[in-house]
């Protein structure tokens, strides 16, 4: 499985997972049978603010779930029109959150938990 962790800044395993989908610069991409990260730089990053193109964003990269600290309606609908399930970050570290992703206890993120703007209701960092 490829989970897709949007980030500020690349640091491996010890990056820190950003709050929000699409104002995140990078995404690092964790395959979880062999644990090869590789970095996805946001495509898409200068989107009009609800109009995130997700695909575009992650530049097309075949995953199938993004763990992040917030994500807007469109973006969600978008992943999940493609079978991609989205994840609440709960802890800072990529290797943190991965850690509780196995032991499937993060939240899926549905319609009710995506942002609505970027004042309050959101967990952007």
């Amino acid at each position: 499985m490829k989970v897709c962790f949007a980030v500020l800044k690349d640091e491996g395993a010890e990056s820190t997972v950003h709050g929000h989908f699409g104002s995140a610069p990078t995404f690092v991409v964790v395959n979880t049978e062999n644990n090869e990260l590789s970095r996805v730089v946001n495509s898409d990053i200068d989107h009009i603010h609800g109009a995130c193109n997700p695909m575009k964003a992650i530049g097309g990269a075949e995953i199938d779930a993004v763990v992040v600290g917030g994500i807007g309606a469109g973006a969600l609908a978008g992943l999940n029109s493609r079978g991609i399930k989205v994840f609440k970050a709960m802890e800072n570290s990529i290797k943190e959150n991965l850690a509780l992703f196995r032991e499937n206890r993060l939240p899926e993120l549905t319609m009710l938990h995506t942002c609505g703007g970027h004042e309050g209701g959101c967990a952007h960092h």
